[in-house]
């Protein structure tokens, strides 16, 4: 076949199906065909002994990015990204939320040129607001995130609002990422701790608790099921929370249910000993070993649908100015997902392609980004994390390209290395450093009306 611009020769190709050992050809930036390659191009990666696997899609991420990007930013987060092998995320900042057509065109016009990945945007829904649905998704955004409980500055959503803005988004088809946590039973128990004087970070699990979560999950997830939506569940940090969604879900609820690294490495307690770096929300629900293995296996058997990072950074500085209700949530998160992936496969928690479909295929489907990404395949963009398994290293906090500059996983022994990471056919990381080059592309979303495309 003449004039490929790239050839991968070698590697072996993982997808959610299994494996093979084949050459991918790549024209103009998308996938031209795979197999036996005895042709020409203008690179040739050799991939021997390598896995070719999907760039990862990420599609849960907070970059603060315009606004005040003190915190993090689209160069630094991106960079984070392309070097872990992801190249697809979708953002939304919590600081500076897109709410109208207008906010949305003005952020894409931001972006230009500051992305190492390709990139869709979020809308915030704001209670009351859901006429504004139509027109944003029609606009090009990739999903609404809509809160339950106040959080970050965004009021939450009331059962009779999320059954709004759900019926709203029904109307034309829109998805919608939900965080649920019970508005009434996160203030109750914060008025109550405050009464008491409370100022340890041990009171984070109380204020932020568990029947707050299930509560929240149970009514979402009857909406959703209720309305005809099509939305996931952020963020599910415990099996009894799966358990309500997986139940929805058998009704017949359009429901997906996203995981995140934290919630199965990180333990409820490790907040009296780590402070401000385990605030975030909700918080580490896994008291024993014996919960870990049950979310991975809820995650294999495809309860969880898809992992992503909820990458939401603050430096070790703003992390320590301030007490346990003000400092800022989250934890960084783009510079060590796939890592923990590629060891849980190492690990025989999953397989490599369990890998490649959580975090590429499922996560490209569910927000409306396949066929063109999450896939290797022709058609696809040659969007390719070159992993060596037999690769064994630390993630370090000196590691970290995130403005966050640590990682809750410092210290930890990961198995299986991204040593080369390809945007459309162009190499955008090597060895754990991005390009220089920022070629990523604002991804219109699926209800994009065709002007808009």
């Amino acid at each position: 076949m003449a004039g490929l611009d790239l050839i991968v020769s070698g590697g072996t190709i993982v997808s959610p199906e299994g494996r093979r050992r084949a050459d991918i050809g790549v024209r103009d930036g998308r996938i031209a065909s795979i197999g036996n390659l005895d042709t020409s191009a203008g690179t040739v990666v050799d991939a021997h002994g390598l896995l070719v696997m999907p760039g990862g899609v990420d599609t849960h991420v907070h970059l603060m990015d315009p606004g005040n990007s003190a915190r993090e930013d689209f160069p630094s987060g991106t960079a984070a990204a392309s070097a872990a092998g992801v190249t697809t995320i979708v953002e939304h900042t919590h600081a500076h939320p897109v709410r109208t057509v207008a906010d949305l065109e003005a952020k894409t016009r931001y972006l230009d040129e500051r992305s190492h990945v390709d990139f869709g945007l979020a809308a915030h829904a704001w209670p009351g607001e859901e006429h504004q649905v139509a027109e944003l998704w029609a606009a090009g955004v990739t999903f609404f995130k809509v809160f339950t409980c106040t959080t970050h500055g965004v009021p939450g959503h009331s059962a009779a609002a999320l059954r709004d803005h759900l019926a709203a988004s029904t109307q034309v088809g829109a998805v919608s990422l939900l965080h649920c946590e019970d508005e009434s039973l996160t203030a109750s128990a914060e008025a109550v701790l405050r009464l008491e004087g409370r100022a340890d970070f041990g009171l984070l699990t109380q204020w932020r608790n568990r029947d707050a979560e299930l509560v929240a999950v149970a009514v979402a997830a009857l909406l959703v099921r209720r309305t005809g939506a099509r939305a996931t569940i952020a963020h599910v940090s415990n099996q009894d929370a799966a358990g309500y969604l997986l139940a929805e879900r058998r009704r017949g609820a359009l429901l997906a249910a996203e995981a995140c690294p934290q919630y199965f490495l990180l333990r409820e307690d490790e907040v009296h000993v780590h402070g401000a770096l385990r605030k975030f929300t909700p918080p580490a629900r896994a008291r024993i070993n014996d919960d870990e293995l049950q979310m991975w296996q809820l995650l294999r058997s495809g309860t969880l649908t898809h992992m992503s990072s909820d990458h939401a950074p603050s430096t070790l500085e703003q992390k320590h100015d301030g007490d346990v209700w003000s400092v800022p949530f989250g934890l960084p998160g783009l510079d060590s997902t796939f890592a923990i992936l590629l060891d849980a496969a190492a690990r025989g928690h999953l397989s490599y392609e369990d890998v490649a479909r959580v975090y590429s295929e499922t996560p490209a489907k569910t927000y409306g980004l396949w066929p063109r990404k999450g896939r290797i395949a022709p058609g696809a963009d040659a969007d390719l994390a070159l992993v060596d398994p037999a690769a064994v290293r630390m993630i370090r906090n000196q590691d970290v390209l995130s403005k966050a500059a640590w990682t809750p996983f410092d210290g930890r022994t990961v198995n299986g290395r991204v040593v080369k990471t390809f945007l459309r056919g162009a190499l955008i990381a090597k060895d754990g450093r991005p390009t220089a080059a920022r070629t990523g592309r604002f991804i219109v979303g699926a209800g994009a009306v065709p002007d808009r495309r």
